[in-house]
């Protein structure tokens, strides 16, 4: 691709045969928005000083007339754009419209962390999820009316604004409205993290062999927002309860961070559950303790209808 300064250079080279050259400042100077930049200037420009600035001119010409022809530029996805530097005419180079939606894309992206999530997470969202009146629970839409009342509510930043225990069976859309407020809340600059959190746990347990467990319990730990997927399923070691997702549980309380969860079981039923761990002792009071601290983070909300992953 011809550079820029070839171009130009090129360009004026046709000085040697002026009425060549005089027919291509000629079509430069009568374009539309090169004639605006010099009326708008009027004032701070001399003949001389426009002279000069043929082949800035001609520059802004040539690259904005490649990108409406779809042609390569000097600078894919930024635009010319005329100004005055020192008194002189000069080219600068602005992100256009079509970079800066990339852009905002791809931060809106990677404001939504995810630990072993299924696909979709990507794509849920508020207009996506399943609300048939006439095929949808009432508990669906009840937990829907909740998460948009948080996001309302957490937006407005007055206090700690507590997160939702979405309990239930299998496929009534749980994961999915957790990921479709995650991507919400992305698009109003909100940060979250999403884990399933059974995996997080075998995870954990392979992390003491490398040292990383406390790297990666700290960056669950202290997510501005945490949703910990599938709570419940899978029995815990008292090691797993008590010093991964207690601790966790326990800063995100100090801290007054909004956590959610999801779980088949009711907040009663994970308490029963977490009292055994998987060598058979009961703990009742351990349990109790992780229980109060996802009481205090977290308002439960029943969701129940048909299995959506069945059709």
């Amino acid at each position: 691709m011809q550079s820029i300064t070839q171009a130009v250079e090129a360009a004026l080279k046709a000085r040697d045969n002026n009425q060549a050259y005089q027919q291509l400042v000629d079509h430069v100077l009568h374009d539309e928005e090169v004639r605006r930049f010099l009326e708008q200037n009027a004032t701070q420009l001399s003949v001389e000083t426009i002279k000069r600035g043929y082949s800035k001119l001609y520059e802004y010409y040539r690259e904005r007339e490649l990108m409406r022809q779809g042609k390569a530029t000097v600078a894919p996805g930024y635009a010319p754009r005329l100004e005055l530097a020192n008194g002189q005419i000069a080219v600068t180079y602005v992100p256009t419209a079509q970079l800066n939606a990339q852009r905002e894309a791809q931060a809106r992206y990677n404001r939504v962390q995810t630990i072993n999530m299924p696909k979709f997470i990507r794509r849920a969202s508020f207009d996506t999820f399943y609300m048939d009146p006439e095929r949808t629970s009432a508990s669906r839409q009840q937990a829907f009316i909740a998460v948009t009342e948080f996001m309302k509510n957490y937006m407005a930043q007055k206090d700690f604004v507590p997160g939702l225990y979405l309990s239930g069976s299998f496929g009534v859309g749980k994961t999915f409205l957790l990921g479709a407020l995650a991507n919400e809340l992305a698009g109003r600059g909100v940060a979250s993290t999403l884990v399933h959190f059974p995996t997080f746990a075998v995870q954990m347990k392979g992390s003491i062999a490398n040292n990383t467990l406390d790297q990666k319990r700290d960056q669950v730990k202290e997510a501005p927002i945490l949703m910990l997927d599938d709570i419940g399923a899978d029995a815990l070691s008292t090691w797993l309860r008590d010093d991964i997702l207690g601790v966790i549980l326990e800063y995100r309380m100090q801290e007054e961070l909004p956590t959610f969860f999801s779980s088949n079981f009711t907040m009663a039923e994970l308490e029963a559950h977490l009292a055994v761990d998987t060598q058979g002792n009961v703990e009742p009071l351990k349990a109790k303790r992780i229980m109060e601290r996802i009481r205090f983070l977290a308002r439960e909300v029943p969701m129940d209808g048909m299995n959506l992953r069945q059709g």
